[in-house]
């Protein structure tokens, strides 16, 4: 199962970010359990200054901007 995680305080462009995950995600049919962190001392402590950020497996993959659905498939292994 992989483990996604998007950065951010729950504002407009993290809870988009997160919306594009879920549906590259689901239209994929990956088995991933997608987690949204609020707490910025956990968020600074990945080394994300600026949200939203988006952690796949542990590996911060983006911060600060929204990624397009084409770049979450492709960093998940689907495009």
């Amino acid at each position: 199962m992989r483990v996604i995680e998007v950065l951010g305080s729950g504002c407009q462009k993290c809870q988009y970010t997160e919306k594009v995950v879920r549906e590259v995600v689901d239209s994929a049919g990956i088995d991933a359990d997608v987690r949204h962190v609020t707490d910025y001392a956990e968020i600074a402590s990945r080394g994300v200054l600026s949200t939203p950020g988006l952690v796949i497996d542990g590996v911060v993959v983006l911060t600060g901007r929204v990624p397009t659905r084409e770049q979450v498939a492709s960093w998940l292994g689907v495009a």
